[in-house]
C-alpha cells in the first residue's frame, strides 16, 4: 500500500529569526532583496498557471499549494528586510518616501557603501545612471548591473505613485517630463536624434525611425530621461542623509555643479 504524502507548508520566521534579520550584512541583505523579487515572480508566474487551468478545467491542488508557499517566503523576506532597514540610519527615511518601501530601500542601502562615494556622481555613475557611460566590447562592465535594474524598478515606482500628492519624486518626474516634451517638440534634441540615426542600421519603417528622422527623440526615451531625473533627484538627497550620518558634516557638490555650473543643488525631502 502506497504511503500517502503530506505536503509540507513553509514555515515562518520565529522571533529571534527576526531579530536577526538587523545583523544582516550587506551581501546577505542584497541576497534576500534578489530572493523577494524572485518569489515574487514565481507566486506572479503560478497565479497565471492556476488562472490559465481554471479556464480549461480544475487545477492541481499542487498548483494552488505552491501559490501560497511563495506569497509566503515573499512576506516573510519582507519582514526580513522591514528589520534590516529598521536598524540602518537612513532606513526609516527611505521607507517615508512614497513609491520607495522596505524591499527597495534595503536594496539601495546593501548596495551603497558611502564610504566609496564622496559625491553623488559616484553613486549615478555605480547605478548606471551616466548616459554618457559606454561598455566596449571586452570591457568590465561600468556600473553594478543589480543597483541598476533596482534604480529602474524605483523609477517605474515613482511613475505610478506620481499621482498621488504624497510621492514627492513622483512630481518631479511629471515636471521633468513636461519639459522633456516640450523640448523635444521645440527641436532640443535634433543633435542627438542626427547622432543616433548614426549609430545603426535602422529600419525605414518603424515608428522609432519616424521620430529620429524628424529631429525628435521617441517618447518611450523621453520618459526614460524623466525617470532617470527623478531617481537621481532621490539618491542625491539618500547621499546626503549618509554622508552626513557617515562623517557629520555636508558633502562635496557633484561635479556637475561644482565644476561646471549646471544647476543648483536642491534638496526635496528633509530628515526629520
Amino acid at each position: 500500500m502506497e504511503t500517502q504524502e503530506v505536503l509540507t507548508p513553509v514555515t515562518k520566521l520565529s522571533k529571534d529569526l527576526l531579530l536577526a534579520s538587523k545583523t544582516l550584512s550587506d551581501d546577505e541583505a542584497r541576497f534576500l532583496v534578489d530572493a523577494y523579487y524572485t518569489c515574487q515572480d514565481n507566486r506572479k508566474r503560478t497565479v497565471n498557471q492556476v488562472r490559465t487551468t481554471n479556464e480549461s478545467g480544475e487545477p492541481n491542488e499542487v498548483l494552488s499549494w505552491l501559490s501560497e508557499q511563495n506569497l509566503t517566503l515573499e512576506n516573510q523576506i519582507l519582514k526580513a528586510l522591514v528589520k534590516y532597514t529598521d536598524d540602518h540610519p537612513v532606513g526609516a527615511w527611505l521607507k517615508e518616501i512614497h513609491g520607495v518601501g522596505a524591499v527597495l530601500a534595503a536594496g539601495l542601502i546593501a548596495h551603497i557603501d558611502i564610504k566609496k562615494c564622496p559625491t553623488v556622481g559616484h553613486i549615478w555613475s555605480f547605478a548606471g545612471l551616466d548616459p554618457t557611460a559606454k561598455w566596449g566590447k571586452g570591457q568590465k562592465r561600468p556600473w553594478n548591473a543589480d543597483l541598476k535594474v533596482l534604480c529602474w524598478k524605483i523609477g517605474q515606482s515613482l511613475v505610478k505613485q506620481s499621482g498621488s500628492e504624497k510621492c514627492v519624486y513622483g512630481h518631479e518626474y511629471k515636471k521633468r517630463k513636461a519639459y522633456e516634451v516640450t523640448r523635444n517638440e521645440t527641436g532640443g534634441n535634433a543633435e542627438t536624434a542626427a547622432r543616433i540615426l548614426t549609430e545603426k542600421n535602422w529600419s525605414k519603417n518603424t515608428e522609432t525611425y519616424g521620430h529620429l528622422i524628424s529631429g525628435k527623440l521617441p517618447p518611450a526615451q523621453l520618459d526614460a530621461r524623466a525617470r532617470r531625473y527623478a531617481v537621481k533627484l532621490l539618491l542625491s538627497d539618500l547621499h546626503r542623509h549618509m554622508y552626513k550620518h557617515e562623517f557629520g558634516v555636508e558633502p562635496p557638490l557633484p561635479y556637475p555643479i561644482s565644476i561646471q555650473g549646471h544647476a543648483h543643488l536642491r534638496y526635496l525631502k528633509e530628515p526629520k
